[in-house]
């Protein structure tokens, strides 16, 4: 029974590295999505462990029963879906390599999320965080190229984090990004994101960097590539300083610039070529924005409310 039990063992960690390998190599997934995928794994596999269930003989109601555990335990939908995104992938993996005949994850329903209209800067707001930078400071200029280049691209801040010198095309007004699962596009960019930009790359000069770290655009201080929790710090001290009454982050600059363009009348398709988004649905959230600014301007000017207004003060 042991023995069997060890074999069983064997042939699942050769599943993992396998399934390990398809992610890194033919998804092309980020370090931080892989590690994500790994981790949601983790828990069903830990899940099949103690309900004594392998992988082979997985059913549909074992899924149901890990779902429903997420849920017992206080897991947001969100990431109750991200995790049974990460389980369907595995499964998919399964049936395409021949380790499965079918996929029992296949009718797995995921947790009902309402839609969430993320948190959205005024061009006011955004200039007013930019103008409490001090450029006395040794990094002020290089914090507001970061601030400028994040809204004037709609970058990620893993993008700007990996923004390199070589991917800068200022003089024909681009820059190249690489996003999610190491794709590459060109981004147009501001005069002033240029300009601020340019400033910064004089004060870089006489930054010190590490080994490695030549062509990266933003540099920390002791000479590597700034991170994703500073740019967050950064913001977030900007926020207090300003006192904004608003829940932000790096990403809040991307949603306000997909968000202005909108208004500003830009195609939906360019915005998601602008994003880096693969489907246009993970654009299509800004439609619901715009048609609550559209709703929130027919309910203040349109002649039948107003009049009514008028009836009722």
């Amino acid at each position: 029974m042991k023995e069997h039990l060890k074999e069983d063992l064997e042939e699942q960690s050769l599943i993992i590295r396998k399934y390990q390998q398809y992610l890194k190599l033919e998804k092309g997934l980020s370090p931080n999505t892989y590690e994500a995928y790994m981790s949601d794994l983790q828990k069903l596999l830990n899940y099949l462990r103690d309900s004594g269930v392998g992988i082979k003989d997985v059913k549909l109601k074992h899924l149901e029963q890990f779902a429903s555990g997420l849920h017992d335990i206080g897991i947001h939908p969100r990431s109750q879906a991200r995790i049974l995104s990460g389980v369907k992938s595995f499964f998919h993996f399964l049936v395409v390599t021949d380790v499965l005949e079918a996929d029992p994850s296949e009718l797995l329903e995921g947790p009902k999320i309402g839609l969430h209209l993320p948190e959205v800067l005024t061009l006011d707001e955004i200039d007013q965080l930019i103008g409490a930078i001090d450029l006395s400071t040794y990094e002020g200029q290089r914090n507001r190229a970061i601030l400028e280049t994040l809204y004037s691209c709609g970058l990620r801040v893993s993008e700007l984090c990996n923004l390199k010198l070589s991917g800068l095309y200022l003089d024909e007004g681009f820059i190249r990004v690489e996003g999610k699962g190491s794709k590459q596009r060109l981004v147009p960019i501001s005069e002033r994101a240029i300009k601020e930009i340019n400033l910064w790359l004089h004060d870089r000069l006489r930054w010190r960097y590490r080994p490695g770290y030549e062509d990266y655009v933003f540099l920390a201080r002791w000479g590597n590539a700034i991170s994703r929790i500073m740019v967050f710090r950064m913001i977030k001290n900007l926020q207090e300083a300003i006192g904004l009454q608003k829940n932000i982050s790096p990403h809040t600059f991307r949603h306000s610039f997909a968000t202005h363009l909108l208004e500003g009348g830009a195609n939906l398709r360019a915005i998601q070529a602008m994003l880096g988004h693969e489907s246009i649905a993970t654009t299509e959230i800004y439609t619901h924005i715009d048609r609550s600014l559209l709703r929130a301007e027919i309910i203040e000017h349109h002649p039948r409310n107003i009049k009514y207004r008028e009836k009722n003060t």
